[in-house]
């Protein structure tokens, strides 16, 4: 299975915080192919430099890396993709990466209950 791992199970999966069961259990398993999208460390660094939060950017895309994550690149096809959406979710971050998933026929992997509404390429661990 291809996931993509929305940003809130990112942050908390590489701080070693807590996240639902079914959400770690995707993210262990040898057979899945598990990514991370640019959109995430944008979306962190964007937060960081409003002092929302406090993650080295550096540091989030090297524990990325050495946690076995794929990177998935913003393409143009990905960002017209977001067109197409309809608007069951203001976040753009979130639409960026529902577009990917979207685009790239990937799950996308979250706990984010109102993303659902997006439909099958959504899957909410609970």
């Amino acid at each position: 299975m291809r996931l993509l791992v929305d940003t809130h199970l990112l942050i908390w999966w590489l701080a070693g915080k807590s996240i639902p069961a079914r959400a770690a259990e995707l993210i262990r398993d040898p057979g899945n192919q598990i990514y991370a999208s640019a959109v995430s460390v944008w979306e962190v660094a964007i937060k960081v430099s409003l002092g929302k939060i406090r993650i080295n950017p550096d540091e989030l895309i090297a524990a990325l890396r050495e946690g076995g994550f794929q990177e998935l690149a913003v393409t143009g096809r990905h960002a017209a993709r977001v067109a197409q959406l309809p608007k069951h979710h203001r976040d753009p971050f979130d639409r960026l990466l529902v577009a990917q998933s979207l685009a790239e026929a990937m799950l996308l992997l979250t706990q984010d209950q109102p993303l659902a509404a997006y439909g099958p390429s959504v899957l909410v661990a609970r």
